[in-house]
């Protein structure tokens, strides 16, 4: 058991299944290419099932090494149920069961440990990109009730209703098409309506949305401050206890001293 789990956890066994979820990942490309599956298509569907064979019994020998222990990870947790999910039947009419299997490939999250990282800092920002979200979400509100009552008469199809003015804005704010799609035909019979559609862009796109690149990064760095604390904490522990045993051991080449010069 001690062998296995010593596999499991060795560094060659990662890269191992990194390497086949590469290839697994690129195998269920080429399965939507029709000249990849004529020329080769019993080839890819034997290296398919080889991958999912290999990951399902790297599931089993964690459950057998770990055995409980192994669903208080969430990242075992999470690769169980991408594989327990890619195991569904793949016969005719399940085509999006069969498109499911894809899902295998983001289990490079869970064994590459700088991907790992970033989800992380995604998770531990999540609470102030609520806070974000919601001031994003109220801006886009107010402006798409102003939006309704000031363009929609002229323009029903992008400010007809609350939903499509909602719609249009968050086109204005991903800068698609704002100009010369949208503003520039609504200013022919608003002329300040630039001043509204800039105003909202400064809001939206430059302020708010740069907002949740700085809760991200902030959280990226909080974690970093974190494994290093760790580290420190880890390096103090084992100073300590060298230094503990250096001293016992000095006390006892003291004693042997003693007892030689007794004798």
């Amino acid at each position: 058991m001690e062998r296995l789990k010593a596999l499991l956890e060795s560094e060659r066994f990662q890269r191992f299944i990194i390497i086949v979820i590469v290839i697994n990942a690129i195998t269920l490309g080429l399965e939507t290419s029709k000249t990849a599956m004529a020329n080769a298509g019993g080839l890819l569907v034997l290296l398919d099932r080889a991958a999912l064979a290999i990951f399902v019994a790297e599931i089993l020998a964690k459950l057998l090494v770990y055995r409980l222990r192994f669903f208080q990870s969430g990242w075992n947790i999470f690769d169980f149920v991408i594989v327990a999910v890619t195991l569904a039947p793949t016969g005719e009419g399940v085509s999006v069961l069969r498109s499911l299997r894809i899902l295998r490939a983001l289990r490079l999250i869970s064994v590459v440990p700088s991907m790992r990282k970033v989800v992380n800092a995604l998770l531990r920002a999540i609470p102030g990109m609520t806070s974000v979200l919601t001031l994003l979400l109220l801006v886009f509100y107010v402006a798409s009730v102003m939006t309704t009552k000031l363009f929609g008469p002229d323009f029903p199809d992008w400010f007809g209703t609350i939903g499509a003015s909602f719609y249009t804005l968050f086109q204005v704010m991903t800068l698609e098409s704002w100009s010369m799609g949208i503003v520039r035909p609504v200013m022919e019979v608003h002329p300040l309506a630039w001043m509204f559609f800039v105003l909202f862009i400064l809001l939206t796109t430059f302020a708010v949305l740069n907002l949740f690149i700085a809760i991200v990064v902030d959280a990226m760095n909080s974690g970093g401050h974190e494994e290093q604390e760790e580290t420190r904490q880890l390096v103090d522990t084992e100073h300590h206890e060298v230094m503990t045993e250096l001293k016992a051991l000095r006390a006892e080449i003291a004693e042997m001293r003693q007892a030689a010069d007794r004798r």
